[in-house]
């Protein structure tokens, strides 16, 4: 009588959760590194704060929920509740429903405390047992960073419960990169720390853990408590009732313009919005279509007071040829900005100062 074999339990899934602060090169890093034969095959979940996102337009929609990435990736954009994604994920891939996959990497929000989310996966009893939790990858801005963890508690618990800690931007002015090193190695002697350039294979593999890492980030992972770990593990950010608030500080929201804007006008809104505000402005992505060349769209990305270059694309990446910018800002009021951009546009003033004092000294506008 031939061997029947009982089904068993499979093989757990690699994990990763790549994180980093609003505008650290999160995406920069995870796009080369999908780029190499040891991520073939492997599910990306892109978790976004706020309700307008841009990322998606750049790539390739192949089912409700799932965007193709390059290299055969495929990618969840998640604004809900990551266990439930994740659980739908394991439902198509068992079902059939997709190709088979080799590994997840999780991309957090840059705003994003990864407490809960370890919470999730070491703790959630049907995840623990289908995935395998690899490491914390935590990219760290040479420039904008010693500023960054002063400030905002969620980028020193990225860079604290991180297994590898990715250092970028060190080639641009202002950048404090052996600073940087020396805090990072200070405050996670555990961890790794690696250039941008970093092989994909020296950011795989191995387990995540707490040796090496300071006291606090067990206290923060619950790791004696895992009931009280599981309890807060659904605890998915500080939003809940506003997907553009994360908390009384900061807000997401979105400008547009139908028309196409004059390259001068979006320059000096650019260098208005850095010069005197940059500290405030945690994050800025968009599509802008100019005038002097409106069917060949620019993507801008800006983190407090560095603005890239922007980079013109070959044509726009849908049927919305409208500019679109996605600000995420720190005590400074959307509605503020607003008639700035409508300001520099040309726009007529609406429930605002008299116009001409907000082009000249837009600082003194209430709200500013």
């Amino acid at each position: 009588m031939p061997h029947i074999e009982q089904p068993g339990r499979p093989e757990p899934i690699p994990l990763t959760v790549l994180t980093g602060f609003l505008g650290a090169g999160k995406t920069t890093l995870l796009n080369r590194l999908l780029g190499d034969p040891a991520l073939a095959d492997t599910v990306v979940i892109v978790n976004e704060f706020g309700e307008v996102g841009l990322d998606h337009l750049l790539i390739e929609t192949v089912d409700e929920g799932m965007i193709l990435l390059g290299a055969g990736c495929l990618c969840c954009t998640v604004r809900g509740d990551l266990i439930s994604t994740l659980e739908d994920l394991l439902r198509r891939r068992d079902n059939g429903r997709i190709n088979p996959f080799r590994r997840v990497v999780i991309e957090t929000t840059g705003l994003a405390d990864p407490a809960p989310i370890l919470h999730a996966l070491i703790y959630h009893p049907y995840l623990a047992i289908r995935f395998q939790l690899q490491g914390v990858v935590s990219v760290v801005d040479a420039v904008n960073g010693a500023g960054t963890l002063d400030a905002h508690p969620e980028a020193l618990r990225q860079a604290a419960v991180a297994d590898h800690l990715v250092v970028t931007k060190a080639d641009l002015p202002g950048a404090e990169a052996e600073a940087l090193t020396r805090r990072l190695a200070a405050l996670n002697p555990g961890a790794r720390i690696h250039a941008p350039d970093v092989p994909a294979e020296r950011l795989l593999g191995g387990l995540f853990g707490l040796d090496g890492k300071q006291d606090d980030v067990r206290a923060w992972l619950g790791a004696e408590d895992p009931a009280h770990a599981h309890h807060h593990g659904h605890d998915h950010g500080h939003h809940h009732h506003d997907v553009n608030r994360h908390d009384a500080a900061i807000r997401a929201f979105h400008l547009t313009s139908d028309a196409p804007v004059p390259r001068p006008a979006f320059e000096m809104f650019l260098d208005l919005l850095r010069s005197a505000h940059g500290p405030k402005l945690l994050r800025l992505k968009g599509l802008v279509a100019l005038a002097d060349d409106p069917e060949r769209p620019v993507v801008v990305h800006g983190v407090q007071h560095v603005v890239h270059a922007p980079v013109t694309l070959p044509a726009w990446p849908d049927a919305d040829h409208r500019s679109r910018l996605v600000l995420i800002v720190r005590d400074l009021d959307p509605a503020f900005v607003r008639r700035i951009w409508d300001a520099f546009l040309g726009k007529p003033a609406v429930d605002t100062p008299d116009r001409a004092a907000l082009t000249e000294n837009p600082l003194a506008i209430p709200g500013g």
